[in-house]
């Protein structure tokens, strides 16, 4: 019984050891309600994101530098489309390389 004892611990010890307690990432997403219709300052900017392409009003962006965004104002709004068979990962990346950009609204249309 002492060995099947030794061995249950040094499993155990073995798996705690190689495990990794590290937080994943966190994406906030706020559901988005009926307003009354508030004219905002800036006019929105337009993203289409695609399997393979991203656009930001209609011209290519890159997702790795959207630097494209830098020369927003705070306060705007980035209205996100997805055309055709965007992954989760995908829109996950480009919600990520949004929130960059302190003090844009990012909102994502759906069907």
């Amino acid at each position: 019984m002492t060995p099947l004892i030794d061995v249950i611990f040094l499993l155990l010890l073995f798996f705690m050891l190689s495990s990794t307690f590290s937080r994943f990432a966190e994406i906030e997403l706020d559901a988005v309600g009926t307003g009354e219709g508030i004219v905002p300052e800036t006019p929105p900017l337009f993203v289409q994101l695609g399997p393979e392409t991203v656009t930001l009003n209609g011209a290519p962006l890159d997702l790795a530098d959207p630097s494209a965004l830098a020369d927003a104002a705070p306060g705007t709004t980035i209205l996100v489309s997805l055309r055709g068979p965007v992954t989760s990962q995908r829109l996950t990346d480009a919600l990520v390389a949004f929130r960059a950009f302190p003090g844009l609204t990012v909102t994502v249309l759906g069907d």
